[in-house]
C-alpha cells in the first residue's frame, strides 16, 4: 500500500477559525496568515494523506479558555474528531461531564507557556476529577519542567499523555534530566507520549535530524505501544515553513509498514476511543 494511503490518526492538530469563531480578547498570541486552518482545510489535509481521524486540540494561541472551535468541528465531522479542552483550574466535575459528552477525551495542561504556578495550586483536586470520568490529562512540559511536576503527579492514577516527545532541548542530548524523567515514566508504564513537535525542539532545520535520538529513546522507553504519532498541524509559531506532507514522508522509512501502522493507527484508536 502506498505509504500516503496507509490509515492513519492524526494525535495532536488544531484548528483555527478566526471568521466563524472570533479569537478570545484575552489572548496573547493570535494566529495569522497560513497558522489559521479551518476545519475544512483540515478535512482537505486529511483526505490527502490518509489520516481517517485527528485529535484536536484547544489552543491557548487564538482561543485560550475557548473551545467553542474545537466543539463544533467535533459535532459537525462526522465522526472523524475528539478532542482535548482547556479549562479553567476550577472547572467542574459537571461541566468535565459535559465535555465528554460532546467527545472530549482529555485536559490540557500547558505547562510549557504557563509555567507549573499558574495550575498548581488546584492541580491535584483537578487530576482527581479526571480521574474519576477517565478522561486523559495532556501534559505539554519543556526542558526540566517535568521534574517540578512529579509530585503532583505521585500516586494519581490519571491516564497521562505528554506532547511533543516531552520537548527536550535539542543541543542538550538524551541524557538531560527533564528527558530522562520522562523516559522513566514509560518504562514504569505511567504514561503516553506523541511523537511530534520537533519544530519546537530540534536544535537543526527540517528534517530534524536529531530529533531521531529523541524518537529512538522513547520507542525504547515506552515501547511502541504507548506512543502516538502527531503532526502538530498547522504549526503555530514555527520559526520557518512546514508542511504536512514532507513532515509526514519521514516517517516512511523510519518504520516498517506493521510499526507505522500501531503507532498511526492502533495505538491512537485504542487511546482515544475512536
Amino acid at each position: 500500500m502506498d505509504f500516503f494511503a496507509e490509515p492513519k490518526i492524526d494525535g495532536h492538530c488544531h484548528i483555527l477559525d478566526p471568521v466563524r469563531f472570533p479569537y478570545a480578547p484575552d489572548v496573547l498570541y493570535r494566529p495569522q496568515g497560513q497558522e489559521i486552518g479551518d476545519q475544512n482545510s483540515l478535512e482537505q489535509v486529511m483526505a490527502c494523506y490518509g489520516v481517517r481521524h485527528a485529535l484536536l486540540v484547544g489552543p491557548n494561541s487564538g482561543y485560550n479558555l475557548d473551545n467553542r472551535c474545537m466543539l463544533h468541528a467535533i459535532a459537525t465531522g462526522a465522526g472523524r474528531f475528539k478532542g482535548v479542552a482547556v479549562v479553567p483550574n476550577d472547572v467542574s466535575a459537571e461541566s468535565l461531564q459535559a465535555f465528554k459528552d460532546q467527545g472530549v477525551v482529555g485536559i490540557a495542561f500547558n505547562i510549557a507557556l504557563n509555567g507549573l504556578p499558574y495550575y498548581a495550586t488546584d492541580l491535584k483536586t483537578l487530576l482527581q476529577k479526571l480521574e474519576k470520568l477517565d478522561l486523559w490529562a495532556q501534559f505539554q512540559v519543556e526542558a526540566d519542567q517535568l521534574l517540578d511536576l512529579l509530585p503532583y503527579l505521585q500516586g494519581s492514577q490519571i491516564r497521562m499523555v505528554f506532547d511533543h516527545c516531552g520537548r527536550p532541548v535539542g543541543a542538550k542530548g538524551t541524557e538531560q534530566a527533564g528527558f530522562q524523567a520522562l523516559l522513566a515514566m514509560g518504562r514504569e508504564g505511567r504514561a503516553v507520549v506523541k511523537l511530534s513537535g520537533e519544530a519546537k525542539f530540534s536544535a537543526q532545520g527540517f528534517p530534524f535530524d536529531d530529533a531521531r535520538s529523541y524518537w529512538d529513546a522513547l520507542i525504547q522507553a515506552f515501547g511502541l505501544q504507548n506512543c502516538v504519532w502527531a503532526s502538530d498541524w498547522p504549526y503555530l509559531k514555527a520559526p520557518f515553513r512546514l508542511d504536512y506532507g514532507p513532515m509526514l514522508k519521514r516517517w516512511e522509512n523510519y518504520l516498517t509498514a506493521q510499526e507505522r501502522r500501531q503507532l498511526m493507527w492502533d495505538n491512537p484508536k485504542r487511546m482515544f476511543g475512536f
